[in-house]
C-alpha cells in the first residue's frame, strides 16, 4: 500500500474534449439522471404506498429501483461536472470509492435479477405453493444475500485494484473509475489481479445468469403445457418486464466485457459503458411503468388521490 499513495489523483479523459459537444452533453446526461432519480425513487415510493403492491416481485422491484438509483449516482454527478466545469481531476480515495460502489451496486442488481427469475419461476411454475414458497422471510434473506454478495464483491475487486501500486501516468482513459481502465495504469505485476478480476467477475455473473436461464428453462415448459390462453398469456405478461429488465442488463453487460480483444477499442468500450453505467438505470423504471398494469394502476390511483388533494385545496 505504501506505494500505491505515489499517485495522489486521477485525470479522467471523459467522453470527449470537444468544446463545442460540452453543454448538449452536459444537458442531456442531467435529463438522463433526473429521469433516473424520479423514477426509481418514484418506483419505491409507489410501491411503498399501495398496499396491493406489498408482494415479493414488487419488494424484489423496490430493491432493484434503489440499487439503480445508488450505481447510477456513483458515476453521472461525476460526468456531468466534467462536462459543465471541466472538472476531470479525481482524487486517489473519491476513485477508490466511485469503484467500489458501482461495483456493488452492479453486482446487487445482477443477483436481484436472479431473485426475481427465481419469484417469477415459482409463481408460475408453482402457483398453488407460491405463497408457501416466496415468504416474507425467504424473500428478505434473498435480497440480503443480494447485498453482501455485491459488497463482498465490490470488496474484493477495490482491494485488489489499489494495492497495486500506481507510479507512472494517472490518466484514466475513461469517464469514471472502472477496474479494467484504473488496473492498467498500475507499474506493478498486475497478472495475479487480473486473473482475480476475471475468475470472480466470470463467476458471478456465470451464477446470476445461470439462475435466470434455468429458471426461464422452468417457466418455458410451464408455458408451453398450458392449454389456456388466459393462462398462457397470464404468464407471458408475468415475466415480461422482468424478461426485458435482464435482456437489457446483460445485453450490454456481455457487449461491454465479453468483446474480442482485437475487436475492442477504448471509444467503443466508453460508449458502450455509457449505456450499460448511466443509461440503464433510467430504462429499468420506463420497462416496468410500461409493461406492468399493476403498477400503472397504482400510478393512476396515487395521481387521482393528488387531483383531490389539490382540488380541496383550491
Amino acid at each position: 500500500m505504501e506505494n500505491s499513495t505515489e499517485v495522489t489523483h486521477f485525470i479522467l479523459l471523459g467522453l470527449t474534449n470537444d468544446p463545442e459537444l460540452q453543454v448538449p452533453l452536459f444537458a442531456m446526461f442531467t435529463l438522463i439522471y433526473l429521469i433516473s432519480i424520479f423514477g426509481n425513487l418514484g418506483m419505491v415510493v409507489l410501491i411503498l404506498i399501495d398496499s396491493q403492491l406489498h408482494t415479493p416481485m414488487y419488494f424484489f422491484l423496490s430493491n432493484l429501483s434503489l440499487v439503480d438509483f445508488g450505481y447510477s449516482s456513483a458515476v453521472t454527478p461525476k460526468v456531468m461536472s466534467g462536462f459543465l466545469i471541466g472538472d476531470k481531476v479525481i482524487s486517489y480515495k473519491a476513485c477508490a470509492a466511485q469503484m467500489f460502489f458501482f461495483v456493488a451496486f452492479a453486482t446487487v442488481e445482477s443477483f436481484l435479477l436472479a431473485s426475481m427469475a427465481y419469484d417469477r419461476y415459482a409463481a408460475v411454475c408453482k402457483p398453488l405453493h407460491y405463497t408457501t414458497i416466496m415468504t416474507t422471510n425467504v424473500s428478505s434473506c434473498l435480497a440480503i444475500g443480494c447485498y453482501i454478495c455485491g459488497f463482498l464483491n465490490a470488496s474484493i475487486h477495490t482491494g485488489d485494484t489499489f494495492l497495486l501500486s500506481f507510479c507512472r501516468s494517472n490518466v484514466i482513459h475513461h469517464f469514471f473509475c472502472d477496474i479494467p481502465a484504473v488496473m492498467v495504469l498500475s507499474c506493478s505485476d498486475r497478472r495475479v489481479s487480473e486473473q482475480i478480476l476475471v475468475f470472480v467477475a466470470s463467476s458471478n455473473i456465470l451464477f446470476a445468469l445461470l439462475i435466470i436461464l434455468i429458471s426461464y428453462l422452468f417457466i418455458l415448459i410451464t408455458i408451453l403445457k398450458m392449454h389456456s390462453a388466459e393462462g398462457y398469456h397470464k404468464a407471458l405478461s408475468t415475466c415480461a418486464s422482468h424478461l426485458t429488465a435482464v435482456s437489457i442488463f446483460y445485453g450490454t453487460v456481455i457487449f461491454v466485457y465479453l468483446q474480442p480483444r482485437p475487436t475492442h477499442s477504448m471509444d467503443t468500450g466508453k460508449m458502450a459503458s455509457v449505456f450499460y453505467a448511466i443509461i440503464v438505470p433510467m430504462l429499468n423504471p420506463l420497462v416496468y411503468s410500461l409493461r406492468n398494469k399493476e403498477v400503472k394502476s397504482a400510478f393512476k390511483k396515487v395521481v387521482e388521490k393528488a387531483k383531490l388533494s389539490l382540488g380541496s385545496i383550491f
